[in-house]
């Protein structure tokens, strides 16, 4: 079975579930995401933004937070180090496909 065979109320559960875990744990820093995997919640706030086509990237990002995304960064985001920075900065180059 590929991505595409899966039914799209299996997989919008799925994404809503994920969304639910990131707006749990903010400890889960998106500089962290983003070294790791790539992407992090603006991503994804900007991947519904374009999958919805009329959605502006704010209120989208809004969904992906659970609150404004400058709330959360005032509550939750944390300094970047100069490693974390780094580890992002590797991983993007790795999003070219």
């Amino acid at each position: 079975m590929t991505i595409e065979a899966l039914d799209d109320k299996i997989a919008a559960a799925a994404f809503r579930r994920l969304v639910r875990h990131l707006q749990h744990r903010t400890d889960a820093q998106n500089v962290d995401l983003m070294g790791l995997a790539g992407f992090c919640r603006n991503c994804l706030g900007d991947w519904v933004a374009e999958a919805d086509g009329t959605m502006a990237k704010e209120q989208a990002r809004e969904i992906i937070y659970g609150m404004p995304q400058s709330e959360w960064k005032s509550r939750f985001q944390t300094e970047a180090s100069p490693e974390q920075l780094a580890r992002m900065k590797e991983s993007i180059a790795k999003n070219d496909h």
